[in-house]
């Protein structure tokens, strides 16, 4: 199971993450987004947690959600996965039909 964790403090690390959730269960692994391909390095104060049992995850999620970890209060909800499209299929995408053709100014004489 996935798990997103939002709010995280700056200076948390990812070995700190982990043993926030170790104690419901084994976690796969833990990944702290920063701003590395950017070049600040900087923490982005969210993370993802993968656990291998989804009962555990589920545990994992009510327990630490709203807790208060180094001042901050923590976001832990079920992580969507990347190509998840359910929900979008009733949606219609309308475009209008735009040609190429340029657009003719109207110039006043003055």
């Amino acid at each position: 199971m996935n798990i997103y964790v939002g709010n995280l403090p700056l200076e948390m690390t990812e070995e700190d993450l982990r043993g926030e959730f170790t104690f419901f269960g084994e976690v796969t692994s833990v990944t702290i987004m920063n701003d590395k391909y950017i070049g600040s390095g900087q923490p982005r104060c969210y993370g993802f947690v993968e656990m291998s049992l989804k009962a555990e995850g589920t545990t994992a999620i009510n327990n630490l959600n709203g807790k208060k970890v180094r001042d901050r209060v923590v976001d832990v909800v079920e992580a969507l996965p990347l190509s998840d499209k359910r929900g979008l299929e009733h949606l219609e995408i309308k475009t209008k039909n735009r040609s190429n053709k340029s657009r003719q100014r109207k110039y006043q004489v003055i």
